[in-house]
C-alpha cells in the first residue's frame, strides 16, 4: 500500500510518498481502508515546523481526518464488522468526559501516526459511524474541523436558539460553527476581508456578513446589529489581532470559545472581560461522545459540508500549497481511493 510520511526536513519537503506492508488489526484493533482525508490549519503547522512537529517522530504518517471503510477487524472486536463507514476520533483516547493530559499523545497526525495513507490501523474504540447521507469525502471533513466547532458552539458555548454566535472567517472551523448556529435556529454574524466570501456566506444562509477590511472595527458593528447588546457567542480564531475585539463584541456574561491551535498567542488584558462577567476558554477538538453526538443532529439536520476542493492522493502536496494560500472556502480535501 502507499502512505506519506514525514521525514526530517522541516516544510513540503519533508512529505515524502513510500510504499509499506498493509498492516493487520492485532487485538482490539481494526484496519480502515482510507477513502479520503481532510486538511488542518494544524497540519500545515507540523510540516512547517510551528507546532509540536519536533514531537513527530520521523518517518510519522500525517494528517487527523478521514474517512473510510472497515476491511479488517481483530480478535475480540465486536464493535464493528468489515464494510462498516467509520471516521477517526482526533484524540484515540479521549472517549468521554473532560480531556486529561495523558490522552494527548494519542492524537492523530502528531504525536500519534495519522491517516493520509491507503490503509490504516486504528484501536476499535477509537472510531465513530459516519452520517448515511455523506460521501467519504464529505466525513472526513469531520473529525477535527467540525467536531471542535460543535464544542465550541454547544458543548462549551451552550448555544440556544435565537441566540447570537459571531464566527471569524471561512476556514472548516468557522464555517462549521456557522452551519451549527444556523442549524439550531440563531443568529450567526460572520465576518470575513473577501467580498466574494460575502457573497458565499450570504448562500450559505448568513444574513449579516461583515467584511472587516472595509469595517477594521467589526466589533462595533455586531454591537449595531445586536441593538448594543452584543453577542452571546464569539468563535474565536483570529489569534492576538481579534481577540481583544471578540471581547468587545460579546454581551455582559457572553462567552468566547477559543480554537487554540488557530489562535495563536495573545497578551490580554483580562480587565475589559471581567468587567462583562464573561467568560473564556480554550477549544481543542472533542471527544468521541461529542462526534456521536454531533452526527446524530448532522444526520436529522442533512448537513452537507463545505468543500472547497479535492484533490488527488498523488497531489497531496498541492493541497497543503492551496490550504496554505487561504484562498479556500471551507475544506480541502484529498480523495485517497
Amino acid at each position: 500500500m502507499r502512505l506519506y510520511q514525514l521525514g526530517e526536513l522541516v516544510g513540503l519537503d519533508a512529505l515524502k510518498l513510500a510504499d509499506a506492508q498493509p498492516p493487520r488489526p492485532g487485538a482490539g484493533e481494526v484496519v480502515v481502508a482510507v477513502r479520503a482525508c481532510s486538511l488542518n490549519h494544524r497540519d500545515l503547522n507540523i510540516v512547517s515546523g510551528n507546532y509540536t512537529r519536533n514531537a513527530v517522530k520521523p518517518g510519522a504518517i500525517p494528517l487527523s481526518d478521514g474517512a473510510g471503510e472497515v476491511i479488517a477487524v481483530g480478535q475480540d472486536v465486536t464493535r464493528w464488522k468489515p464494510g462498516d463507514r467509520v471516521a477517526p476520533i482526533f484524540v484515540q483516547r479521549w472517549l468521554g468526559g473532560n480531556p486529561l493530559p495523558e490522552y494527548m499523545p494519542s492524537a492523530l497526525g502528531g504525536p500519534s501516526d495519522g491517516v493520509l495513507a491507503e490503509q490504516i490501523v486504528l484501536n476499535a474504540e477509537g472510531l465513530v459511524r459516519i452520517p448515511s447521507h455523506m460521501s467519504f469525502e464529505e466525513a472526513a471533513t469531520l473529525p477535527c474541523a467540525a467536531v471542535t466547532a460543535w464544542n465550541a458552539v454547544f458543548v462549551k458555548g451552550a448555544l440556544q436558539p435565537g441566540q447570537t454566535v459571531v464566527t471569524l472567517g471561512t476556514g472548516g472551523v468557522s464555517l462549521f460553527a456557522a452551519q451549527f448556529g444556523l442549524m439550531a435556529g440563531a443568529r450567526v454574524i460572520a465576518t470575513t476581508g473577501s467580498v466574494q466570501k460575502v457573497a458565499r456566506l450570504q448562500a450559505l444562509g448568513v444574513t449579516h456578513v461583515i467584511n472587516y477590511k472595509a469595517s477594521p472595527d467589526w466589533d462595533e458593528r455586531v454591537r449595531d446589529l445586536t441593538d448594543a447588546r452584543g453577542a452571546d457567542l464569539v468563535v474565536e480564531v483570529g489569534g492576538p489581532g481579534s481577540l481583544a475585539k471578540s471581547i468587545a463584541a460579546i454581551r455582559y456574561c457572553g462567552h468566547i470559545s477559543v480554537v487554540g491551535n488557530l489562535a495563536g498567542r495573545a497578551t490580554l488584558d483580562p480587565g475589559p472581560l471581567f468587567a462583562k462577567r464573561a467568560s473564556m476558554c480554550g477549544i481543542q477538538v472533542g471527544s468521541r461522545d461529542m462526534f456521536e453526538a454531533m452526527n446524530r443532529a448532522i444526520e436529522v439536520a442533512k448537513l452537507k459540508p463545505v468543500i472547497d476542493r479535492v484533490f488527488d492522493f498523488t497531489a497531496a502536496r498541492s493541497a497543503y500549497e492551496y490550504l496554505a494560500s487561504g484562498q479556500h472556502f471551507g475544506k480541502v480535501v484529498i480523495r485517497v481511493s
